[in-house]
């Protein structure tokens, strides 16, 4: 029997489903697909006749979102396909179409954003499989390439996969294979802090947070573009799997912390984007590497840390250990005042509560930047929403024996979301603009542009945004 290809021997540079395998540049014979929304649904026998109409009626076909309807013609020939779109507002909810249709050159007849039909397409037809046998649709969506969509949908796989990659394959070691993988790719450069060095080189929260992992924990930070250009940096929560350390997680609770690498994934995603791209930027990422393990030298509650902002911060719980790593990240990233800093991490189960899976929140103190952002949000349907940070819950982290407790110890369980972003902000001085994302980094019911796995949020409005400001 084969071996299964580890986390690193795809094909390609990285992703597990090829977006190009998805397309074909050439037209030839290639079957329409036609878009209907559910307001049209009494105008199909003026729009195709009445055969195609009582065709729809006949399988239940509305028009909602997801939905196809092959039509063949009278020989049973494949003719066209209706594909629903419900309100038509996202320009992803034809993306299924993608995984329901037999083999075949497809090509949709009707719209005028060739992109989105193309990043709707490649991201409804990506596929992790690993660790299984092939499942892959061979339906090919027909036309020449739009470069920007191949980048997006590139960058989206990036992030898919590293967060699908169970923790055995993808440990500290591996994310750091990953980034210089990707860095290689790009002629970017990368320097790693490794293990102890990383007391003597000053981040000691990451190593405090990743010292009980069999695999050392680390920084990565990777650098590429003009040092005289705009400096824009990206910091990701690289914790590849999250016991709770001391305070050890529920089973029910350690299901997917495969997945609490999921900001590194993301940034490492959205780094992809930009460099493809050639954006006018110095860019940087910085991601703290760690796995949040259980042994004899694990962290404590109650311990107090050294950062390398010179705060120290006391344990309150072990689970809580992503804001830690960040702290250090951020502090690195902040040192050089760059004009716009970004982390992403999936930190806090109190933004699931307030705003479930699919919106991510984020925090900044810009309100320019945060219109922007919204702004493109709303172009590229990839939905985020601003949060406070909300000054008077500082007090909610005293510490009576250090500088600041990294949790709430008001005893109140309050704010859990808004608490960890202020903690964050402490290390954050320097930076022009400073924005804070605290993903959820899953889909746990598939979309038709998402199946059920790790995904990228907030990527695809931040590169939109930066698209829009930065010249390539």
């Amino acid at each position: 029997m084969a071996a299964r290809r580890t986390s690193l021997d795809t094909p390609n540079m990285f992703f597990e489903t090829d977006p190009d395998a998805l397309f074909s540049t050439s037209t030839r014979g290639a079957i329409p697909l036609h878009r209907v929304t559910s307001a049209q649904m009494g105008k199909l026998a003026e729009m195709f006749g009445k055969d195609v109409a009582r065709w729809a009626a006949a399988n239940g076909f509305e028009g909602n979102a997801g939905e196809t309807l092959p039509v063949p013609d009278a020989t049973g020939k494949l003719k066209r396909v209706l594909c629903g779109i419900g309100n038509g507002v996202s320009p992803l909810s034809n993306g299924s179409v993608a995984r329901k249709l037999p083999a075949g050159r497809y090509i949709f007849k009707d719209g005028d954003d060739v992109g989105a039909d193309q990043l709707s397409w490649a991201l409804s037809g990506y596929d992790f499989q690993r660790y299984r046998g092939t499942s892959r649709s061979s339906a090919l969506l027909a036309g020449k390439r739009d470069n920007d969509a191949k980048r997006i949908a590139e960058g989206v796989f990036i992030t898919r996969d590293l967060i699908n990659t169970p923790a055995n394959d993808m440990g500290p070691e591996a994310l750091e294979a990953a980034t210089r993988k990707l860095a290689r790719h790009h002629k970017a450069k990368v320097r790693v802090v490794k293990g102890d060095k990383l007391l003597s080189d000053n981040f000691p929260m990451i190593h405090a947070v990743g010292r009980a992992s069999v695999q050392a924990p680390r920084l990565l930070d990777l650098t590429w573009g003009k040092a005289k250009d705009p400096r824009i940096t990206l910091v990701g929560k690289g914790v590849t799997f999250d016991t709770g350390g001391l305070n050890i997680k529920p089973g029910s609770s350690m299901a997917l912390m495969k997945k609490d690498m999921g900001g590194a994934a993301n940034v490492l995603g959205l780094a992809h984007m930009i460099m493809s791209a050639k954006l006018q930027v110095r860019l940087r990422v910085i991601i703290g590497a760690v796995e949040n393990a259980i042994s004899g030298n694990a962290f404590r509650p109650g311990d107090v840390l050294q950062s390398r902002k010179g705060i120290t911060v006391e344990i309150g719980n072990t689970d809580a250990e992503g804001r830690l790593v960040l702290g250090d990240c951020l502090a690195l990233g902040d040192e050089e005042s760059p004009v716009l800093m970004i982390d992403i991490a999936t930190l806090t189960g109190a933004a699931r509560v307030a705003l479930g899976p699919d919106l991510a929140p984020f925090y900044t103190h810009d309100d320019d930047f945060a219109a922007k952002l919204e702004g493109s949000a709303q172009t590229v349907q990839d939905p985020v929403w601003r949060m406070p940070l909300w000054q008077p819950y500082h007090k909610l982290m005293t510490s009576k024996v250090a500088d600041v407790n990294h949790i709430n110890t008001s005893g109140t369980g309050f704010a859990g979301s808004i608490t960890a972003a202020l903690f964050l902000s402490r290390f954050v001085e320097k930076a022009r603009c400073w924005a804070h994302f605290d993903v959820f980094g899953w889909v746990p019911s598939a979309k038709p542009w998402a199946p059920v796995g790790g995904e990228a949020q907030a990527v695809r409005a931040l590169y939109d945004m930066l698209v829009k400001q930065y010249p390539r």
